[in-house]
């Protein structure tokens, strides 16, 4: 017969960077994790179980995922809320509702947990706590005492004020929501986060039922893995695991999925949940991996080979990077950056990027001799503003090289020989058959195109000058309209 165990309810933290989500773990952890952190900012998930002084519940555990609050790191923030049993929105009682937290509450709605509000800095001259309730109304965030019932908890993570209202709040939800397990019932848990390092392959997990072993089989997906090494959050060997325990899981062959289900019961199929699984468009042989197929179309791009030790912060980045016309990304994988990378780097005129990697002594010299460059970061923001400031000045040097040849204003539009023609009187300059034309609309460009017939009072000429009219036809052909601006440029 099955026993039936209360296990620790799992706490995802979200909000927007620097409202004190680590400074609040880092008060109840009694740690100094918060100023360890590379520029103060979480920049990789993570989760720590924590035993709180308060008796009288089913437990007294509560495990708790710390999220990353800046921009890039969306896609962690939302597999964290899929995870957690419950989600505390921190909210600035200075700042009030900032972006990130309005996307926090998106991605808690979505994952349909229970929300406890905590407003931090409360001890602030500047703080406005009504402010953030009403703000909160605002954004259908249904408090207590406004027409709701989700819990606000105020408190100051630097001082300890209110935070033991808050866990007990927490053990509270825990209790009326009966989060259970049984040991013998078969493992289910989600991978949260995968890396590579000199152990091997390795997944962030958390448990849901049943009870992990050392040399257990269980599937992760379509991969069966045998337990090699279970690693709990403060870097403990254990020979087992259970459910809401965060623990580091060895044995894998291939870098895991994050967001995929692990279990010891064989699959029927992959087990994944949709809503958490995050994929790459650069990712073959499960690897992140995007080849250059046309070389000439990229050659005014920044090339980039992107190497970080976790797949969140390589999905956060190319979340960013990938929406850069700019930039095109050759390869971007898990790992420390090695001899192939520079090789790649420099067949294809790219530089190498590295973000929380180690740089060996080895791999410097060999970039150095094959005149790669390399630049790593510890801090996301600065990684992204510096490719941003890169690619402007790529813009902004071929907008300087292409110049304006000629500039004309559609005044009518004709059917001849089953052809349709735009009439047009040249503004500016000059326009030549077979010159690339941009079509605009109110000052967007709705296209490109060719002039494959351009002619002068019905007689073809080769060329339009200022205040001329002409008729010209396409090729390819556009959907134009009267009134449409055209423009040809020379580089």
């Amino acid at each position: 017969m099955s026993t039936i165990t209360y296990r620790p309810p799992v706490i995802v933290i979200l909000g927007h960077v620097d409202h004190g989500k680590t400074t609040l773990l880092d008060y109840i952890r009694k740690t100094n994790h918060a100023t360890k952190e590379i520029g103060g900012i979480t920049q990789s998930i993570g989760a720590y179980e924590v035993d709180v002084p308060i008796k009288g519940y089913a437990t007294s555990k509560i495990t708790f995922i710390d999220t990353p609050g800046h921009e890039a790191f969306s896609q962690l923030r939302a597999r964290g809320a899929h995870v957690a049993d419950i989600a505390l929105l921190i909210i600035d009682a200075v700042d009030s509702m900032m972006p990130q937290t309005i996307e926090a509450i998106a991605h808690i709605q979505s994952a349909k947990i229970p929300m406890i509000v905590v407003i931090n800095k409360v001890d602030l001259p500047g703080a406005r706590i009504e402010k953030v309730k009403n703000d909160l109304v605002q954004h259908n965030v249904m408090i207590e005492g406004l027409g709701g019932d989700i819990p606000v908890a105020a408190i100051s993570a630097q001082k300890g004020t209110g935070i033991e209202d808050l866990l007990e709040t927490i053990l509270i939800i825990a209790e009326e929501k009966k989060f259970t397990f049984s040991e013998s019932n078969p493992v289910q848990g989600t991978i949260i986060e995968s890396r590579k390092d000199r152990q091997g392959h390795g997944a962030s997990v958390i448990l849901s039922d049943g009870c992990l072993r050392i040399g257990d089989i269980l599937y992760a997906g379509s991969e069966q893995v045998k337990v090699k090494s279970l690693i709990s959050s403060e870097g403990t060997h254990l020979k087992k695991v259970y459910p809401s325990t965060p623990f580091l899981l060895f044995g894998f062959n291939q870098i895991p999925k994050v967001g995929i289900m692990i279990t010891t019961t064989i699959p029927k199929k992959e087990l994944v949940n949709p809503d958490t699984i995050i994929e790459s468009p650069y990712r073959d042989n499960n690897e992140y991996v995007k080849t250059l197929l046309n070389q000439k179309k990229e050659n005014k791009k920044l090339r980039l080979i992107l190497k970080t030790t976790t797949q969140g912060s390589l999905d956060a980045i190319l979340n960013t990077v990938g929406k850069n016309e700019t930039i095109s990304v050759i390869l971007a994988t898990i790992g420390d950056i090695t001899k192939s990378d520079i090789f790649l780097a420099k067949s294809t005129n790219a530089i190498i990027i590295g973000f929380s990697v180690r740089l060996e002594k080895n791999i410097v010299q060999l970039a150095e001799q094959e005149k790669v460059v390399i630049k790593t970061y510890d801090l996301i923001y600065k990684l992204l503003e510096e490719l941003t400031e890169v690619s402007t000045l790529l813009n902004e040097k071929e907008k300087k090289l292409k110049q304006l040849k000629g500039e004309a204003k559609i005044l009518a539009q004709f059917i001849i020989d089953k052809e349709r023609v735009s009439g047009v009187k040249i503004i500016k300059g000059k326009l030549n058959i077979n010159d690339t034309l941009e079509i605009y609309r109110n000052n967007n460009l709705i296209g490109k195109t060719k002039i494959a017939s351009l002619k002068k009072r019905a007689h073809s000429v080769d060329e339009v000058k200022k205040n001329d009219e002409a008729g010209i036809i396409f090729y390819p052909q556009l959907d134009f309209l009267i009134g449409d601006m055209i423009k040809s440029y020379s580089i």
